[in-house]
């Protein structure tokens, strides 16, 4: 069965639930807008399910499974797991459900509050991760080694006037000093559709299946790709932990960020597969905020 095949509907998932998990197939479910890699339903008032879709292994579920129980006791955890069957060959997930918009749908009015609630996040997850655990598939390292990368997405997006101050930002991150710590957990897809919003401020962060150890300018870059703008110096301030070369390498990182939000917002409009239109004007704003620095 290939993934062109697999219709993913309340049907499929509430056999799939009286399959494995038949005491929780009785509630209500109802599909949410929007993912990528995976597709969400929420089950009751309280759960969700994470049906995988886009993601051609399963090795991002599966990471999420091993580590996120050991990463942070203290967040929303996997409640069930769904394993392939001969209904659905892939991995699937019942989550508890965070209640909320994603900010690519919403916007952050409490624009401090946000930034200490994301600085505590961070500072939290931040710590030094064990020798056995996940690297980057694509990130993580330097921005020097994603140059290619940026120079790719930035002709494919920015216009000409807007080219020299963005190589600019990525030019001072590419100088700046590498990440002298050993490597701490990153949650690595802090972008508008991974963090909830509810009552105007951050309320949580989802999909931590590209989490890994590495350099936390990487997350640290969110401090323009998600918060308003003017608010970045004090989300550094509340972090308190980077120096100013993560800054430079995060700043950089975050517009590398944002010309991916712009590119998939590019590929939307043209209707292509993965596009996603309304991704557009939020990089644009993400890189306003980026070339208007701290």
């Amino acid at each position: 069965m290939t993934d062109a095949e697999i219709e993913i509907s309340a049907d499929l998932v509430r056999d799939l639930l009286r399959e494995q998990h038949p005491d929780l197939a009785g509630l209500a479910i109802r599909e949410v807008a929007g993912g990528w890699g995976n597709q969400m339903w929420r089950l009751g008032d309280e759960l969700a399910v994470r049906m995988q879709r886009m993601d051609p292994t399963p090795e991002l579920q599966l990471k999420e499974r091993r580590w996120l129980p050991v990463l942070a006791p203290r967040l929303p955890l996997p409640v069930r797991f769904g394993e392939p069957s001969e209904r659905f060959p892939k991995h699937w997930t019942v989550m508890t459900w965070v209640p909320g918009d994603p900010l690519d749908h919403s916007m952050i009015t409490r624009g401090t509050h946000s930034a200490d609630t994301l600085a505590g996040f961070l500072r939290a997850l931040h710590v030094a991760a064990p020798d056995d655990a996940p690297i980057g598939r694509d990130r993580g390292a330097h921005p020097g080694n994603y140059t290619d990368r940026f120079e790719t997405v930035l002709q494919a997006v920015v216009p000409d006037d807007m080219a020299v101050d963005v190589r600019s930002v990525w030019d001072a991150a590419v100088a700046a000093d590498e990440w002298e710590g050993p490597p701490v957990w990153v949650h690595g897809d802090l972008h508008p559709a991974n963090v909830v919003v509810s009552d105007g401020t951050l309320s949580g962060i989802v999909d931590f299946g590209d989490m890994f150890a590495g350099d936390p300018a990487w997350d640290l870059a969110a401090a323009w790709v998600l918060l308003p703008a003017g608010t970045a110096a004090r989300f550094f301030d509340m972090y308190a932990h980077a120096n100013e070369a993560a800054i430079r390498r995060a700043r950089g990182l975050a517009a590398l960020k944002s010309l991916f939000l712009m590119l998939m917002g590019q590929n939307g409009d043209r209707g292509l597969p993965g596009g996603k239109p309304h991704w557009g004007p939020v990089g644009q704003a993400s890189l306003d905020r980026v070339l208007n620095g701290v």
